[in-house]
């Protein structure tokens, strides 16, 4: 598997006990409805499998794993911090009506303020929020996605109208 053909569900925050359990901090927003006999871990820019021999999953986000073959706190500890994924065929259904921020990435954005600012590059969840990456004026700039910003979506037009704080991208473009 290749980085293209899987999406990013989360990360690994630490060791858990000498027999190899290893804690998963998930960034996907349901992980209950994943799939999670096999995980790929990002190594060296390679996707490594790793297989799940059990889990269980916490209220927090989070996940206590324990992989074949690693079944010592060594071989656990070169695994913390690393991304994890899945492919992109285990990736659950969705109702047509439901939404999310990460459905937002390519769409147009426009500013009530500046006017057009452009394409939304990426879209990434952070434990409070989601945060659109987008080049305008040859700047990365990113922003918080929430109802206080969001104006409009568009989802035919594919296009999304913001009211940025202001200041925000003079922040950006200072530099």
């Amino acid at each position: 598997m290749t980085l293209e053909e899987g999406f990013y569900i989360g990360y690994i925050t630490k060791t858990k006990g000498l027999k190899g359990e290893l804690q998963l901090f998930f960034e996907y927003d349901a992980p209950e409805l994943l799939d999670l006999d096999v995980v790929f871990a990002e190594i060296n820019g390679k996707m490594v499998p790793f297989f799940v021999s059990s889990y269980k999953l916490q209220n927090n986000s989070t996940g206590n794993f324990f992989f074949d073959d690693v079944d010592h706190i060594d071989l656990a500890q070169a695994l913390v911090r690393k991304k994890i994924y899945l492919p992109l065929t285990k990736l659950p259904d969705r109702d047509d009506e439901e939404f999310h921020y990460n459905d937002l990435k390519g769409f147009m954005v426009s500013d009530e303020t500046h006017g057009d600012l452009g394409e939304i590059l990426e879209v990434n969840e952070y434990p409070q929020q989601f945060v659109a990456t987008v080049l305008y004026k040859e700047t990365e700039i990113m922003f918080p996605l929430n109802e206080d910003m969001i104006v409009e979506i568009d989802e035919e037009e594919r296009t999304l109208t913001v009211d940025l704080p202001e200041g925000l991208l003079d922040i950006y473009l200072s530099n």
